[in-house]
């Protein structure tokens, strides 16, 4: 196909190049998805000649090539990624070439959100304390970034303390349509972002098209590839109706998660649709798309309209941005118009009626775990006796709420939802109302603009009244990092080994992850972490029964508290306006003195005996040619798992207990207890790393089913140990290892040290009944085989013991595999297994041994060309 002229828009008296998206899509724009028509478009910018326009109007699953605008990176991830870069440009210099002749190829955004935990809380001085701490703690982590932006012209890093990467993302960094100034005249074209963070989906909500990557495939497009994906599958979520009174965003969250989860939506693209689309705001589309990896969708795309419009000008974007973004949707057939939007045909639609909605609850355990909230006392077990705690004039029972924690981006960037829990604090509190000793409560939104409309409408002090007072602008307890207890009660609760809840307005809730004494995890709206924290228990019929009494002993219901539209509407109006949003995102820079005083001349060297920071192991000893084989001899299972695996069960991101193998290597190093931080804080180093495999305390393997938490069984002999001893007998006996798990492997974060964990211990190849999207990709991008097993397979019915050798016979061309079974007895056998590497820019980046070596020949292929 020729490439096609650009069409002209003329804009402020100014023409401007318009990919030509009519001319390339021909008749059939009207009937295509609304996220189809931004891929044709970026489409047209990476293969000219139409190649991809063809792909995606086949819709047969072929690939094409994707290439963003830009980058966003939380901490977390961009330490292992910014050292993997580092890596890279050294291996190369070795040959040659200098190393600051490799940059940066496209803008990025570093994002620090991921580093605070709730030390200090329910005190005026909390935010100022943990923000010390987290400086403390992480000074050495923030140090390097400080470097890495000084040495790459195209790093910009927001500090500590800006907020959390996809709120900022939403109210400042996207602009929805972006303009390239370069030789001729100016190009409009979409703005598009890829995270590695799989809730990147959220600026969705915006009608900007994103989604979560590893950060292994963010380092090849920091190098300057594309990502290559195959044309996905679109599935309409079609609403019906609109919100009922006393309901939030959050509630259609929620009940999306459960019906798009029993749909079966995994690597699919949903797109909001039907009639009650145009009721939804651009935070409500927000908190709704944000939860699109909670069951497996590659994104949840929310077409432009006047409420992006709305949500522009409410957020002080420029007068001149918000009238480009309507032109170039108008003109490329990508603003949303109800009468136009019917014609859009779907792969699917799944409906969801919104006039059928009520308060609700997910949990205790997977986000699509959807519960009523007339219904939510079935969370909680038998009533039982209580147990004194000491030195205070409180006991505590089963399902008693230990943390009640306002928290995440997911719920934060929603204004009406936050104004919704102030008010109801404010009324709780005129009425007498109190939160629970025993509940560790806080505050934590996304920007400091929720800070700001909350004390300026004094609905901050109403919150604080009843414990949530401001501990940070962070993920925290939303990513695991929900801090200590009191140790009171965290004595007695182990003690007593009570099944105690958390209660949070996060994004997920796997076992495990909130916090380690906290047997239940429940998702919920703002306004309701509130009302749990007043009633303190999981037991509370918080739809029928009083929260409370006031000082005339009146019963105090929920819906007594639940504040009008009109007042809600009252408190948005006068304080959540352009203007604030303006006033924060000027300064976001300045947020943090500690960050200004760092300083750096981008000078960077691997740093000696630290245990934050390591030279990456990957490239070590990789030769100038990729393998000619990859077959697998001679392997055991390390662990055999069951289905729903996330990412937290393979390696956590929390807190590193004292008696784990992470811990004893920090404590035999001198580093105290108290400064362990966390696994995610700590993923640049190699040793914490490979010591995170498998190390969850909510583990279930099935080679030791009488055992909870990082325990495996080793054979030949049968002995049981920790999976990280496990790990080392059998390096020393050289034996290469696999992974055996069920349905939905590797759901959850986006993190690729789910993958580097496994391959520092010798993992080969992971064989499950189905992978999640980006843990498969990460694998890949590690050099370990992601087998499939077909239908009529599964580790139950090869009835697996544990005791088996195992082979993987991998063909030439990458194409099929074939799994070789020794049982104890001698008797071997054989099953054709789906490799699942999808395409051929998978096959090739697994040919390479994975993602670094494949970067590493291609930039010494291309120093030898020069």
């Amino acid at each position: 196909m020729p490439i096609m002229p650009a069409d002209i828009l003329h804009l402020d008296g100014e023409p401007h190049a318009v990919r030509p998206l009519h001319h390339a899509l021909k008749g059939t724009l009207p009937d295509l998805p609304y996220v189809l028509r931004l891929l044709a478009e970026n489409s047209l910018g990476v293969s000219p000649d139409g190649r991809g326009i063809a792909a995606i109007l086949a819709q047969d699953g072929q690939t094409i090539r994707f290439r963003p605008s830009r980058l966003i990176l939380q901490d977390m991830l961009a330490l292992p990624l910014l050292l993997d870069l580092m890596l890279v440009r050294e291996e190369v210099a070795m040959w040659g070439s200098v190393a600051g002749d490799m940059d940066i190829s496209l803008p990025v955004d570093l994002i620090i959100d991921h580093s605070m935990t709730v030390e200090h809380w329910a005190c005026a001085d909390a935010l100022a304390k943990n923000q010390t701490r987290e400086f403390e703690v992480n000074r050495e982590r923030f140090a390097f970034f400080k470097a890495c932006e000084a040495q790459f012209e195209k790093l910009r890093v927001i500090p500590p303390g800006g907020g959390i990467m996809h709120q900022v993302n939403l109210e400042y960094l996207s602009c929805v349509t972006e303009r390239l100034v370069g030789p001729g005249m100016p190009l409009l074209q979409a703005d598009t972002v890829l995270g590695t963070d799989s809730h990147t989906p959220m600026v969705n909500g915006l009608g900007v098209l994103g989604w979560g990557i590893g950060g292994l495939d963010a380092e090849r497009i920091i190098f300057g590839a594309p990502l290559t994906l195959n044309v996905p599958e679109v599935v309409g979520l079609r609403l019906k109706g609109k919100m009922p009174l006393g309901t939030t965003a959050t509630d259609i969250a929620l009940k999306a998660a459960q019906v798009l989860r029993e749909a079966g939506v995994i690597g699919a693209f949903i797109e909001l649709c039907g009639d009650g689309y145009a009721t939804l705001s651009v935070p409500d589309r927000a908190t709704i798309a944000n939860m699109a990896p909670e069951y497996g969708a590659t994104c949840l795309y929310c077409p432009i309209d006047e409420a992006t419009l709305d949500y522009l000008k409410m957020t002080g974007r420029p007068s001149k941005l918000v009238k480009r973004v309507e032109a170039w949707a108008r003109h490329q057939k990508c603003w949303r118009l109800p009468e136009e939007a019917d014609a859009v045909i779907y792969d699917r639609v799944v409906d969801l009626d919104m006039n059928l909605l009520g308060r609700s609850l997910a949990g205790p355990s997977r986000p699509e775990q959807h519960i009523p909230l007339q219904t939510a006392p079935q969370l909680a077990d038998a009533l039982e006796a209580r147990h004194a705690v000491s030195g205070a004039d409180f006991d505590l029972g089963h399902d008693d709420v230990i943390i009640a924690a306002i928290t995440s981006c997911t719920n934060t960037a929603n204004p009406r939802n936050m104004v919704t829990a102030g008010l109801l604090a404010r009324k709780a509190v005129a009425r007498g109302l109190r939160a629970k000793p025993w509940v560790k409560t806080s505050l934590s939104p996304g920007s400091r603009v929720v800070a700001a409309y909350l004390r300026d409408s004094g609905l901050l002090g109403d919150l604080e009244t009843l414990g949530f007072h401001l501990t940070g602008f962070a993920c925290t307890t939303c990513n695991g990092m929900s801090g200590p207890l009191t140790p009171e009660i965290e004595q007695t609760i182990t003690d007593n080994d009570l099944n105690c809840a958390a209660v949070l307005s996060g994004n997920r809730n796997f076992a495990g992850r909130i916090h380690p004494l906290a047997a239940k995890n429940v998702l919920a709206a703002p306004p309701l972490v509130v009302a749990y924290a007043i009633a303190g228990s999981l037991h509370a019929e918080l739809s029928a029964a009083p929260l409370g009494y006031d000082a005339m002993g009146a019963p105090t219901t929920l819906d007594d508290l639940w504040p009008s539209e009109e007042e809600i509407g009252a408190i948005l109006d006068a304080y959540a306006g352009p203007g604030t949003y303006r006033d924060i995102y000027n300064k976001v820079s300045e947020v943090s003195s500690e960050w200004t005083a760092l300083g750096s001349d981008g000078a960077f060297s691997w740093p000696e005996g630290s245990t934050y920071i390591t030279r990456p192991p990957f490239l070590d000893g990789v030769p100038e040619n990729a393998p000619e084989s990859h077959d697998i001899v001679g392997a055991r299972a390390l662990v055999v798992l069951g289905d729903n695996i996330t990412t937290d069960h393979i390696s956590p991101a929390g807190y590193i207990p004292a008696d784990s193998a992470a811990g004893a290597y920090l404590l035999e190093r001198g580093v105290a207890r108290a400064d362990f931080n966390s696994f995610g804080t700590r993923r640049g180093s190699n040793a914490i790393v490979e010591r995170s495999t498998f190390s969850s305390i909510r583990l279930q393997n099935e080679l030791v089913p009488e055992r909870e938490g990082s325990w495996t069984r080793v054979f030949p002999s049968g002995q049981v140990m920790k999976v990280f001893e496990a790990v080392r007998h059998y390096r020393s006996t050289h034996t290469p290892l696999i992974v055996i798990a069920g349905k939905s492997y590797g759901g959850g974060s986006s993190r690729d040290t789910a993958a580097k964990a496994p391959k520092l211990a010798g993992v080969r190849a992971v064989l499950a009944e189905s992978f999640e999207r980006i843990h498969r990709s990460n694998l890949i991008s590690m050099g370990i085989a992601p087998l499939e097993f077909p239908d009529g397979l599964t580790r139950r019915s090869l009835k697996l013991g544990g005791s088996e050798v195992f082979g993987i016979r991998i063909s030439e061309g990458l194409e099929t595999a074939i799994l070789n079974i020794i049982r104890k007895d001698g008797i071997e056998e054989e099953h054709d297994m789906i490799l699942r590497l999808d395409n051929a820019v998978e096959r090739e980046t697994f040919r390479h041994g994975g993602a670094l070596p494949e970067a590493l020949r291609q930039q010494l292929a291309g120093l030898n060309a020069g």
